[in-house]
């Protein structure tokens, strides 16, 4: 049957609005559809239709590209991609991948460039003038000579740490201060030795780690003098910059450490007890209400504390014993000894004195008259 839709078929002005109303409707509908598709949903739970479990337990095997159901290995998925960090990198072809370094090495803020840089080594083959050329170009850089320089400093650096049982909080606050002042025009002249070692010490004070100057020289030989001068140097540049806001520091730790950092370390140098140790802290402290010792410096106030509870506890220890192994001279304790003697009810533990695990009668006396002799000869 044929049918003639020129003549059966005319449309209206009625006909045409809702024909063009028809076809606004499925715009609408796609772009509600677009909207929905921006995000996957997170509803739909990926579960195994054999074991029904309830959360599943799924595995992703990037190696062949599946996931699969922990439980009985049906491969719920296929064709997954590896989202992970790339481990490979083309120079340790030579060795079989056995470095799993992330494609190049971090980048390190105390260097001066990216640390991300080409070396050229020497070819087997091919025109070796031209390797020896490219090579010596690249040794003549400025900023390759800088970083290997420190470099060497920080490697130094983190082997006189390591040797002094220093912890990695100490290596990197040694490391940022040396990078901040090795430039410096007040330090020129300066040996590296010198430099190091102050920077380490800088390093002890900001981490609160306490370590006395004889204690870095010995790590490190560096004259006396020398240390001090560059030491203070390096305060001063160090506080200009962080007055500046060039860096953060927090100066004043670097004034000295608190006589209470040292005592634990000394007393297990001395093989003491734990309850010798915190008497020692407890008359520590109390030695800042004292006048006459208050002045001294922590690592005397820390010594005579605990020579004056070694004395307390009666434990066979001599003045000259304490004084070889912690490097302080016998006349420094017996003096600062003589001062605590005098205030003995206030700097020892009330506690102590309550349960009669030690007396006020345990400790020598000292001869007021000799005593005084002593300072009219000096």
């Amino acid at each position: 049957m044929l049918f003639d839709y020129s003549s059966s078929i005319t449309p209206t002005t009625a006909d045409t609005l809702n024909f063009g109303l028809k076809m606004s409707a499925p715009a609408s509908v796609l772009a509600r559809e677009r909207n929905s598709k921006r995000g996957p949903n997170l509803n739909i739970v990926l579960t195994c239709p054999e074991c029904k479990v309830y959360p599943p337990k799924v595995a992703e095997r990037f190696s062949e590209g599946d996931i699969v159901c922990a439980l009985c290995g049906l491969v719920l998925s296929d064709k997954l991609v590896d989202t992970r960090s790339e481990w490979r990198t083309f120079s340790n072809d030579d060795q079989n991948g056995d470095d799993p370094s992330r494609v190049g090495e971090a980048s390190n803020p105390l260097l001066d460039g990216n640390s991300l840089s080409t070396r050229i080594g020497q070819g087997e083959g091919g025109d070796l003038r031209a390797t020896r050329d490219l090579n010596r170009a690249q040794g003549k850089n400025v900023m390759d000579k800088k970083d290997n320089e420190l470099q060497g400093v920080f490697a130094k650096i983190t082997m006189l740490c390591d040797a002094a049982e220093l912890p990695k909080i100490v290596k990197d606050c040694a490391k940022e201060a040396y990078k901040l002042c090795h430039d410096e025009k007040a330090l020129k002249g300066k040996s590296t030795e010198s430099i190091m070692a102050a920077a380490i010490f800088v390093g002890c004070r900001r981490a609160d780690v306490a370590r006395t100057f004889k204690e870095i020289q010995s790590i490190i030989h560096v004259k006396t003098k020398e240390f001090f001068k560059t030491l203070s140097i390096m305060k001063g540049i160090l506080r200009e910059k962080s007055a500046d806001g060039f860096i953060k520091i927090d100066t004043d730790n670097m004034s000295g450490a608190q006589n209470l950092t040292y005592i634990p370390r000394f007393c297990s140098h001395l093989g003491l007890p734990m309850q010798l140790t915190t008497a020692a802290e407890y008359t520590a402290k109390k030695c800042k209400e004292i006048e006459e010792i208050a002045g001294k410096s922590p690592i005397t106030i820390a010594v005579v504390s605990i020579y004056l509870n070694i004395l307390l506890f009666k434990l066979p220890v001599t003045a000259a014993k304490v004084g070889k192994i912690l490097q302080v001279t016998e006349g420094t304790i017996k003096s600062g000894y003589k001062i605590l003697y005098e205030h003995r009810e206030k700097i020892i533990d009330p506690q102590l004195i309550a349960t009669g695990a030690v007396s006020l009668d345990n400790l020598p006396q000292v001869d007021k008259d000799r005593s005084k002799t002593d300072k009219k000869k000096k």
